[in-house]
């Protein structure tokens, strides 16, 4: 199984509605839709991934340039190790096939989070997937690994205070450009859109400084029961809307 289907999908959005360039999507309700069901939490990871696997062929189809995901959290060290192994062990075999399908059906991976305290292996796999992504011209994928939007800007502010001790930046000079050039996301256009699934309705420091302007779609459908269907819906949600940044309507 690869990242995307060979198989064209249909897109059974209206004609008129407007594809965001970029697509964020916390993906949450993995664990509930496990127990719900009698099954261990690590069925509904393995689900939730096989879902994503579909949802990411879609995006790519209807236009997506830039497909994000949250996969792994900074706080998701808290759960049970079987857990959390259980999502190291899903990430790692979807990274390997993603790693041998990248060229073929032309997906360039991102990586944003901190690498410190990952797997071994998963490391080693992430160094092949940065080598092999410079030379790939094709919907980017951004995927969310050991990540959390506090840490992320604690990470763009050390590094800025460094380059500022060292006499290489001056601090007058440090503006929103500067710390955006400093994210894990640097060189990625902000979402456009950013979907939550299962019910909740809160950003669970993801992307706060990325989605400062960007529209927020939520539905009570857990991820693993999420299909292309629900992304329609969330594009034509976002086609009715009317994005001011911060201004006034003409």
């Amino acid at each position: 199984m690869c990242f995307f289907g060979r198989k064209k999908t249909r897109h059974i959005a209206p004609a008129h509605t407007v594809v965001p360039e970029h697509i964020a999507i916390i993906l949450d309700g993995n664990g509930r839709w496990a127990k719900k069901r009698g099954l261990p939490r690590t069925a509904g990871h393995a689900a939730g991934a096989e879902t994503f696997r579909r949802i990411g062929t879609y995006c790519r189809d209807i236009g997506v340039k830039y497909l994000t995901a949250y996969a792994f959290s900074t706080e998701n060290w808290r759960r049970s190790k079987d857990e959390v192994d259980a999502i190291w062990s899903l990430l790692y075999d979807y990274l390997r096939e993603t790693l041998e399908r990248m060229e073929t059906e032309r997906v360039k991976m991102k990586i944003l989070g901190s690498r410190e305290g990952m797997p071994e292996r998963v490391r080693s796999l992430l160094e092949e997937i940065d080598r092999k992504a410079e030379t790939i011209d094709g919907i980017t994928l951004c995927l969310c690994i050991n990540y959390g939007s506090r840490d992320e800007i604690t990470h763009a502010v050390r590094e800025i205070c460094e380059e500022c001790a060292a006499g290489t930046l001056e601090a007058k000079d440090v503006d929103a450009d500067t710390v955006a050039s400093h994210l894990y996301s640097a060189g990625i256009p902000d979402p456009d859109l950013v979907i939550r699934p299962s019910g909740e309705k809160r950003l669970s420091n993801f992307l706060m400084w990325q989605s400062a302007y960007s529209e927020l779609y939520f539905c009570d459908t857990l991820w693993p029961d999420f299909k292309p269907e629900d992304i329609d819906l969330a594009v034509e949600e976002y086609s009715r809307r009317d994005r001011r940044y911060g201004g006034v309507k003409s």
